[in-house]
Parts: C-alpha cells; sequence; structure tokens
C-alpha cells in the first residue's frame, strides 16, 4: 500500500470517528450537546497533534525510540506548577492569572527546564541512552515526590481542582484555552515547517549529522523548546499522557514505513486522533463513564512500552 493510500485511509478513519464521536446519541441535538462536543473533539485533535509531534522530533534528536518527553519529566514540571500555584494562592492563583496566564506562564517554565535539560544532562548521556532514560525517570519521581508533598499541605478543595488537573480528560478545556492552543500549535509547525530535512539528517545521529554540516547543537535547543511548547499545550488542554507518546510514535514507524519526518509526522498525527476518539467513544457509550480515557490509554500503551522496552534490550 503506497503512503498516498495510507494516509487516504487514516483520514477516511478518522472522519468516521469524529462523526460518530459528534452524533452517536445526541438525538441531534444541534443547539447543545453537539456543540460540546465538537469542541471536544477539537480538544482531542489539537492534543493528539501536540502529542505524536512533540513524541517523534524528541525520539529523533535523542536518537532512541522508547523515550518520550513524559519519561523526561515534562509533565511533571506542569503539575508541580499547578501545585505550587495552589499552595501558595490557592484557587485564587489560578482565577487571578486567568486560562491564558496560567497558559502562558506553564510555557515560560517549561522551556527554562528545556534549557537544563539540553545543557545539564543531554550533553553527559549522549553516548548513553539507557543513562538518560534513568535521569529521565529520577527526575520524573522527584519531581514527582515533590508535587505529592505539596499536595499534603493543601486543602481538600485544593486537592480536588490539583487531581482534576492531573487526569487525562478532553472535558476540562474551554474556548479561549483551545484558542491559545490552537496559536500556539500553529505557530511551532509553522516554524518547524522547513527544517523537517534537518530531522531527518540528525535521525542519523549526532555524529553524522554533524559530519553533514548541521549545527547539532543549535538544532536540538530549537526542537527541545518547540517540544515544550507542544507539552505544555497538550498538558494544559487533555493532562498528563504518559507511555501515550511511544506507542503513538513507535505505531506512525511501523504504518509509514520510511523514516522522513514528512511522512511520519501526519501519520503520527493520525494514530493519535484515531486513538483518542476510540477512547473517549468507549468512555462515555460503552462504560458509561465508570472508568476513563486515562485509565485506557496508560493500560495499553504502558502494556506496549513494557514489551517495547524489553524487545529493545535483546531479552526476548
Amino acid at each position: 500500500m503506497s503512503q498516498a493510500v495510507k494516509m487516504w485511509t487514516m483520514l477516511l478513519l478518522i472522519l468516521i470517528l469524529a462523526i460518530i464521536f459528534l452524533l452517536i446519541g445526541s438525538g441531534l441535538d444541534f443547539d447543545y450537546l453537539i456543540p460540546k462536543r465538537f469542541m471536544r473533539l477539537v480538544t482531542i485533535v489539537l492534543g493528539s497533534v501536540c502529542l505524536a509531534v512533540s513524541s517523534i522530533v524528541f525520539q529523533t534528536i535523542v536518537g532512541n525510540r522508547i523515550l518520550s518527553p513524559s519519561i523526561m519529566g515534562y509533565e511533571a514540571v506542569y503539575l508541580l506548577w499547578q501545585a505550587l500555584l495552589l499552595l501558595v494562592m490557592g484557587t485564587n492563583g489560578l482565577l487571578m492569572l486567568g486560562v491564558s496566564g496560567n497558559f502562558i506562564v506553564s510555557i515560560m517554565l517549561m522551556l527554562v527546564y528545556s534549557w537544563a535539560l539540553h545543557h545539564l544532562l543531554l550533553p553527559r548521556c549522549k553516548s548513553d541512552v539507557f543513562m538518560l532514560l534513568l535521569f529521565g525517570l529520577v527526575l520524573t519521581m522527584v519531581i514527582g515526590t515533590v508535587t505529592q508533598f505539596i499536595q499534603l499541605r493543601i486543602s481538600p478543595g485544593e486537592f480536588s481542582v490539583f487531581q482534576g488537573l492531573s487526569y487525562t480528560s478532553f472535558n476540562r478545556a474551554n474556548p479561549e484555552m483551545v484558542w491559545c492552543g490552537v496559536l500556539a500549535v500553529v505557530t511551532v509547525l509553522w516554524l518547524s515547517r522547513k527544517t523537517l530535512p534537518v530531522l531527518d539528517v540528525m535521525a542519523l545521529g549526532r555524529e553524522q549529522s554533524m559530519s553533514l554540516g548541521i549545527n547539532h547543537a543549535k538544532y536540538v535547543k530549537l526542537y527541545l523548546a518547540l517540544i515544550a511548547i507542544l507539552v505544555a499545550v497538550s498538558t494544559s488542554l487533555i493532562g498528563p499522557t504518559a507511555f501515550m507518546g511511544v506507542f503513538i510514535a513507535n505505531i506512525a514507524y511501523a504504518l509509514a514505513g520510511s523514516s522522513k519526518h514528512k511522512v511520519t509526522l501526519p501519520i503520527g498525527c493520525a494514530v493519535s486522533i484515531a486513538v483518542f476518539l476510540v477512547a473517549q467513544i468507549f468512555v462515555e457509550h460503552v462504560f458509561n463513564y465508570k472508568t476513563s480515557v486515562r485509565i485506557l490509554v496508560n493500560l495499553v500503551c504502558g502494556i506496549y512500552f513494557l514489551a517495547l522496552t524489553v524487545r529493545t534490550r535483546g531479552i526476548t
């Protein structure tokens, strides 16, 4: 099957899933129910694009397919900021900053974290990917532990607000947040559109890309910054996604049959949208909200990540 046929097939599948998601059990209520579902659909598409692009680009620059931004602690930084904000200012802090203010501060903090990764961690682990994975997991655990300690210090009402921010959900986004996310994502995609051939070269490895004239350090810094923005948008809109990025990226590689990013990135976005739509349809109409998207996605993707890690280590 050619790449064009694959892409059109996936687009048709997404269209069918989107129509099912919008109309199933709606009674054709165009006054309330379908508009609310349409907002969730836009949130799913936006979060899926952020997740797929950030995961595939991150795996390219670190040279390994079992890593994702969530494993390296990006999402943990976002949750730590939300916990600190609730601890210091309470729920009034969220109201004072507003959706846009909280969104901008989250992006700035993740850019700082991205800078720290680039200057302190990546240079020490560039020849040992598993050491990088170990550092990332330890960082995530440390940041998560600090966040848990803060949770013990906040009031029950603030804790319930934080719990809502820490779960994957498509119901939290409002129009203001979605439009901020659209603006950020469009900007990132526009800035990176002409550098896809550079990513193809960087996939060969640090030494090979430098020998071909690529300023490796400069582009790593650029892409880490873009990844930070995408992860901030994704986490703000839908919450942490854990192993979803690894799952989506590797499925995209398998379906694409090519290492070119102009192929893998669109397919990755399509796979991510389809997976989230299926998960949301199951949550709403099969399990009747007795489970969550986070549980379904983490179950499937966690098992896949474990199998991928074991296979990569050559144990099987």
